[in-house]
């Protein structure tokens, strides 16, 4: 997230604060397998350690993704990006976006980090081959100057990896 982004970004409504809370107590009574969250002060952003699942292309790797809560979650959808270096993945760019449409289209306020984070290893798991989406370099380009994944209009069209 550029500087700028940071600094705009609104503080967390009661209802996001109860709710990361409710979900923070869970995960740390109850992580999801291969997943383990730094601890940190800050509610509004979660660092996340994904290890890759044995037997799949990404097993004994392990990535972050990081975790950006806007003012109004679960009503709004996280921003979810890997930090660098991202996974070489097919729906993972460079630059850490990721191209998977429950963190974008299909959000639903029933979903936890919990659930999202599992919907990601399941992504990675199923990858026959590493690497980048067809249009990294373009995509990249355009995100320069710290544009969020978020302002991207995805298409999604690519079920089986």
């Amino acid at each position: 997230m550029s500087s700028s982004s940071a600094s705009s970004r609104k503080a967390l409504s009661k209802i996001a604060c109860n709710r990361l809370q409710k979900e923070l107590v869970e995960w740390q009574s109850n992580p999801p397998s291969g997943f383990k969250h730094k601890v940190t002060d800050n509610l509004q952003r979660w660092v996340i350690e994904v290890n890759g699942a044995p037997g799949t292309l990404y097993a004994n790797e392990t990535y972050q993704l990081q975790v950006d809560f806007p003012e109004h979650y679960p009503m709004e959808a996280p921003q979810v990006i890997f930090l660098h270096p991202a996974p070489l993945h097919p729906h993972i760019y460079s630059n850490g976006h990721i191209c998977l449409d429950i963190l974008y289209d299909s959000w639903s306020p029933a979903m936890t980090v919990s659930s999202i984070c599992i919907s990601i290893l399941s992504m990675l798991s199923s990858a026959t081959a590493k690497q980048c989406p067809e249009d990294n370099d373009r995509y990249v380009k355009n995100c320069r100057n710290g544009r969020s994944p978020k302002q991207t209009r995805w298409w999604f069209h690519d079920d089986k990896v």
